[in-house]
């Protein structure tokens, strides 16, 4: 399937303002906001921390499968798609990224 028919089976995100991905010393290593261009990619982390509790190694090659036909591009260009390159440092290396939700009216989780 691709990306956009992808995006349609995932859960809404009306009420993110974003989400902050936050390595194993605490420290916020990159923020996906509810706006054009990265709407798309907060669906994707949101569903990945929703199914697998963080972004592990197996949500990240499920996240690079989401990203179908984008992904072979991320691919090609490196730094093009910086959430798809994310997913696949973290498929690749192991490591694991807790999800910190920032819900619309500043609330966090």
């Amino acid at each position: 399937m691709a990306f956009a028919e992808n995006l349609k089976t995932l859960p809404g995100v009306s009420h993110l303002a974003a989400i902050q991905l936050v390595d194993r010393a605490g420290g916020i290593v990159a923020t996906i906001e509810n706006k054009a261009g990265q709407s798309g990619s907060l669906a994707v982390y949101n569903y990945l921390g929703q199914l697998y509790g963080a972004i592990t190694a197996e949500a990240a090659k499920k996240g690079i499968e989401l990203y179908a036909e984008h992904t072979a591009d991320a691919q090609k260009h490196p730094g093009k798609h910086p959430n798809i390159d994310r997913l696949l440092a973290v498929a690749a290396d192991g490591a694991t990224l807790r999800v910190k939700h920032v819900f619309a009216g500043g609330a966090t989780e």
